[in-house]
């Protein structure tokens, strides 16, 4: 796909599309979640290039597939016993044409550069759909701090940050927190950048605390950013999340204020889960019980359901999806949700699914959700009050300033009402009203594609 004639047809781009497809598998083996990833972008992007052939002259769809660049190091770190213990570090820099860098760390056993690579990826859309100048980048490491003592997590950050602190800063590259890497963390590795590099550059991590460089309503963003976008979908459709109830998946940071700020709006959030199975709460989750238990003492979900009494039940190895709500907020982590589960939503009359985790739905069971009209928020758009509160916490460093709480959650509800209206009228102007996925894809590509087009062939 070099070139598209300004006359070519739909399928004359659609099979350039495939064939770009084909490449992108060969070269990059054994990375299904990236292959996942291009593919839903790739699968949308006919009508825009097709209106706008301007986008294949310089093989701009074939640039934005491939990394600017690719960071892989090794992290020896010592536990308390005195043993050495090794893992792999990666940073994937994926697209700058927009601003720095920006996207979060993951720290799982289960990061390896295939995933790192496909988290990268959306962020590039993800960032540019925001409208706030941030580029698209992705790290991690296969480390799991879970288990480890405070002062174990530490040395495994500090020696992190010596390799990545040569790859990062304010206007280059700025990381946040994932998975695995809450404030704690960021805290550990600011510190050691702190340390290395002889500057107090605040701009150059987000997530930090709020006595040191933090933002107000970070650890919130993500979660209440994408209550706001499905309460959004469900304006569209003449109601909204008052009295709903809704289903959320997982326990971590997202997931805790998702619940927080359904209780707010009037739905009633009935569930969360963790690795080892799901609570279902019959009166609606207690957000301070919630909280004791996973962000105080970091116990297991059903530690949540002993305490609470009768209307709780905890369900080993099950899947919140089979408990019937209007809402459903996946909110866990990637493929979570797979065909048979939406199958399962439909059959209870769910209403909107929107995507609180990074592409925790199967492209089967997006499929299924959108043949069922059921409203579907993709992550690249419903989860992008994380990175957008980041980026104003970028902003709040720049000056030397804090902003009050209010002024952040009223920055934050703005820009997901212009993220939702955005992908709802590109949807529209491509004959796909309603589909959100592809309202988000496209728009976000034209973002980011006109400023690759301005800047040349870099």
């Amino acid at each position: 796909m070099t070139t598209t004639h300004p006359h070519a047809t739909r399928s004359d781009i659609q099979s350039r599309l495939d064939a770009l497809r084909v490449e992108i598998e060969r070269r990059n083996p054994a990375q299904p979640e990236f292959h996942q990833a291009v593919h839903e972008v790739l699968d949308t992007l006919a009508p825009v290039l097709a209106a706008r052939p301007e986008y294949a002259e310089p093989g701009l769809v074939e640039r934005l597939c491939e990394p600017e660049r690719q960071v892989i190091f090794r992290v020896p770190w010592q536990d308390d016993k005195g043993r050495v213990h090794v893992n792999r570090g990666f940073r994937v820099e994926f697209n700058s044409a927009l601003g720095p860098y920006k996207g979060g760390l993951r720290f799982h056993p289960s990061v390896n550069l295939g995933i790192i690579k496909f988290l990268g990826f959306e962020q590039i859309f993800k960032n540019a759909l925001t409208g706030l100048g941030i580029g698209g980048g992705k790290g991690g490491s296969d480390f799991d701090p879970h288990g480890r003592s405070d002062a174990e997590v530490m040395r495994f950050c500090q020696s992190f940050m010596t390799e990545l602190q040569r790859h990062i800063g304010e206007h280059t590259d700025v990381p946040a927190g994932d998975i695995g890497v809450g404030g704690r963390e960021i805290g550990y590795l600011f510190g050691q950048y702190r340390r290395i590099t002889n500057r107090w550059e605040a701009g150059v991590l987000t997530g930090k605390g709020l006595g040191w460089g933090g933002s107000a309503i970070r650890p919130e963003a993500t979660g209440y950013g994408n209550v706001l976008f499905a309460e959004a979908m469900l304006r569209e459709r003449g109601e909204d999340l008052e009295g709903q109830t809704v289903v959320v998946s997982g326990s971590g940071n997202v997931a805790i204020y998702t619940v927080e700020k359904l209780l707010a709006l009037g739905a009633n959030p009935l569930t969360c889960s963790d690795s080892t199975g799901y609570v279902v709460d019959d009166k609606g989750i207690d957000l301070e019980l919630l909280k004791q238990v996973k962000e105080v003492e970091r116990g297991r979900i059903s530690t949540y359901a002993e305490r609470r009494g009768a209307s709780a039940r905890f369900v080993p190895g099950g899947r919140v999806w089979e408990v019937p709500a209007d809402v459903a907020l996946p909110s866990a982590t990637q493929n979570e949700l797979d065909e048979e589960d939406a199958a399962a939503l439909v059959r209870n009359g769910v209403k909107a699914v929107s995507e609180g985790a990074n592409m925790p739905t199967t492209p089967e069971a997006v499929h299924l959700l959108q043949r069922a009209g059921v409203a579907f928020g993709p992550g690249k758009a419903a989860n992008a009050g994380g990175v957008a509160v980041s980026a104003l916490e970028m902003a709040q460093n720049h000056a030397r300033t804090a902003w009050s709480p209010a002024r952040v959650e009223e920055e934050l509800a703005h820009i997901m009402s212009e993220i939702h209206g955005t992908c709802h009228e590109t949807a529209e102007r491509y004959g796909a009203p309603g589909d959100y996925v592809t309202g988000a894809n496209i728009a976000g590509f034209e973002r980011v594609a006109d400023a690759m087009l301005a800047q040349g062939v870099i």
